[in-house]
């Protein structure tokens, strides 16, 4: 499975880039995409392999001819995936056009050895660990084993999908009235009190609580018997 990933990536280098405008030179735009895998891979886990292709521009664009193309990052732009990176001519004629990309991340993860329906209770033996496209989905994988191990799947997996946060059940890590521990920390002080649980904690959810001294706070559930406190 790592061969054919990683004959994925050089099939993605070695397909042909779309017609682009010929103000568009072929060493700009390798310098537009080697800044698009800088920018992923600065977020990417360690020892990732970051590929970005070109996709097509509007093929009604017309540039007019430029000594200098500048490429840039837009505000906003993900990291990976379908993203964009910015062109700008800064030598000749002035315009600026964002040119659509493809952009890969390939790192270890742990995934579906089969296809999981939904509610299975994840285990080890359902899972397999491989180079996978961390950029295929809206968040990463959980890539360490025991944050998926006795989870219950959301949704249903197919084989060789990365699980990801969302297609994970959430966990209740308390019921309503039982005692939980109030946790703050922030720059030269800290909050660590008890208190009773007025609402069940569900994994990430707001839940209230009362504390000793019969003041109700709102904190989110983030572990057994523990409410962290937003500063």
């Amino acid at each position: 499975m790592l061969v054919a990933l990683a004959s994925n990536a050089a099939a993605l280098r070695a397909q042909v880039p779309p017609a682009l405008p010929a103000a568009i030179t072929p060493a700009a735009l390798a310098e537009a995409l080697a800044l698009a895998e800088r920018a992923a891979a600065a977020r990417a886990p360690a020892a990732a392999r970051v590929v970005a292709r070109p996709l097509a521009l509007d093929p009604r664009l017309h540039l007019a001819p430029c000594t200098r193309v500048q490429p840039h990052l837009p505000a906003g732009a993900p990291p990976w995936g379908r993203t964009r990176v910015g062109l700008r001519c800064t030598e000749g004629a002035r315009w600026n056009v964002y040119l659509p990309l493809e952009v890969q991340v390939l790192a270890p993860a742990w995934r579906a050895r089969t296809a999981l329906p939904a509610g299975t209770r994840l285990s080890q033996d359902l899972l397999e660990r491989a180079e996978t496209d961390w950029s295929a989905g809206a968040t990463p994988p959980l890539a360490e084993l025991p944050a998926l191990l006795d989870r219950v799947l959301a949704r249903p997996l197919a084989a060789g999908q990365a699980p990801r946060a969302g297609d994970l059940q959430a966990r209740q890590w308390f019921t309503s009235g039982e005692r939980v521990r109030l946790v703050a920390r922030g720059a030269g002080f800290a909050v660590d009190a008890e208190g009773q649980a007025l609402n069940a904690g569900i994994e990430g959810q707001p839940v209230r609580v009362r504390t000793e001294s019969g003041r109700v706070v709102v904190g989110r559930a983030a572990g057994p018997a523990r409410v962290e406190l937003a500063l």
